[in-house]
């Protein structure tokens, strides 16, 4: 336990050197992205502590597997429909209405989940009310929780100086990916006697509810800019935009195939380690732990490092990815699925930042709203189809989807090294890394 608390004091440290090295160009910028930070990273954490009893959940609800993954596709659709409209709400409106409507649709969704799950516990729902229901509370998330993350990122973009920006965004997108690490560490720990597995879902709304307060309290509206306001999104849409397709190309890809991998190691390791599932549970959190924290450690510390661009992000994020999915579809043992999978997560943790930035450095300040919208539904549509599809793989030939992976992971690096668009993606004044180089 002495050895657990010196490493989360350390953890905590370096996420507050982190959050303080980032330098937007208004004032207050540090207090104002550390809000931003917990936004992103309590709505990650309560999501991933719900899929953390969620299997459970419906096992006491007999619910099927299909239907209780299901409900999470209904709110990947929903997200990835949205989340452009409000982006493009957020440009007339301001991002801080848009965040606020966010949380409050994550928090509603939470409560709303419980409730449901709650009156299936206590017999006083059948099993179809339960599945509409479950599928309603989702479908508020989706449809009102992903107004927070495009109006955060738009909010970080158009505050951050140019040569900053790829910094300052992959910081934001580490948010996620604590919250990864903390929603599954903390679910068990809110489970327990006598609120039972529906503690985790009241308990993420409580947090929520709480952040929810400080961005109302504590985040300034600044007044959108006349240039946000004569801004006018193109009739054509930003998939037929050159300046920006390319990267919602590379984003949709590489989120697919991160996908892919979230869906399916749990029953990697869990026929890995040859344990029963209950048993195994251990091992999968174990994992996926480390393929967060191995994300967490590429976007603090060695994109500030080698002062990567979003060109070298994307090419050295997809090359390592497709290495990490090769090793993964031999691993022998659990020992070779962690380091794999911790591997390919180095990847992701360059990747996203990598298209996330360059999309934004590719457009105006008047843009900065409708881009993030767009990044935003396109991570929400990767997740549509691509889980069931790589676990229908797995179960028909094991190393099928990490080898299917791999192969899209080189199609992707290939992409980024000859497509114009992402060759040129380089934060203005920003120094060439030994890694950025043609």
């Amino acid at each position: 336990m002495d050895d657990l608390g010196r490493r989360a004091t350390s953890s905590g440290r370096s996420l507050l050197t982190t959050l303080t090295d980032v330098e937007p160009t208004l004032s207050r910028p540090r207090g104002d992205f550390a809000i931003l930070f917990a936004v992103l990273m309590i709505v990650a954490a309560g999501n991933t502590a719900l899929q953390a009893v969620l299997p459970a959940i419906g096992r006491e609800l007999g619910l099927s597997d299909t239907l209780v993954t299901g409900v999470f596709s209904l709110s990947a659709i929903l997200w990835a429909v949205t989340a452009p409209m409000w982006a493009r709400a957020s440009d007339r409106r301001g991002r801080k209405p848009l965040i606020q409507m966010g949380l409050s649709g994550f928090v509603v969704s939470m409560v709303g989940f419980g409730l449901v799950v709650e009156g299936g516990l206590r017999g006083w729902l059948g099993p179809a009310a339960v599945f509409t229901g479950l599928m309603l509370a989702r479908g508020l998330f989706g449809l009102l929780g992903s107004a927070s993350a495009p109006a955060a990122q738009a909010y970080v973009a158009e505050r951050t100086a140019p040569e900053a920006r790829t910094n300052a965004l992959a910081t934001l997108a580490s948010a996620f990916g604590l919250g990864t690490v903390l929603g599954p560490a903390i679910a068990p720990f809110m489970a327990l006697p006598p609120i039972g597995l529906i503690g985790p879902v009241f308990g993420s709304a409580i947090l929520a509810a709480v952040v929810l307060v400080v961005v109302t309290r504590g985040l300034p509206n600044p007044r959108p800019t006349a240039e946000r306001q004569a801004a006018t999104p193109s009739r054509r849409g930003l998939w037929r935009d050159a300046r920006v397709r390319p990267f919602l190309v590379y984003a949709f890809g590489l989120v697919s195939i991160q996908a892919v991998n979230i869906a399916s190691l749990g029953f990697l390791v869990i026929d890995t380690v040859d344990l029963p599932p209950a048993r195994a549970q251990t091992f999968v959190g174990a994992a996926l732990m480390a393929g967060a924290v191995s994300g967490l450690l590429a976007q603090w510390g060695l994109i500030r490092i080698l002062h990567m661009s979003p060109r070298s992000l994307m090419r050295w994020g997809a090359g390592l990815a497709a290495l990490g999915n090769l090793a993964l579809s031999v691993a022998p043992d659990f020992g070779t699925v962690v380091f794999s999978y911790g591997l390919m997560s180095i990847g992701f943790g360059f990747a996203r930042p990598g298209f996330t930035a360059g999309g934004s450095l590719a457009v105006e300040e008047g843009e900065q709203g409708s881009v993030a919208g767009a990044m935003t539904a396109v991570i929400g549509a990767a997740f549509v189809v691509s889980p069931v599809a790589g676990v229908a793989l797995y179960e028909v030939w094991r190393p099928a989807p990490f080898l299917m992976n791999a192969i899209f992971c080189l199609a992707l690096l290939g992409y980024a090294l000859k497509n114009r668009a992402l060759q040129a993606a380089r934060s203005p004044a920003e120094p060439p890394s030994g890694l950025d180089h043609h």
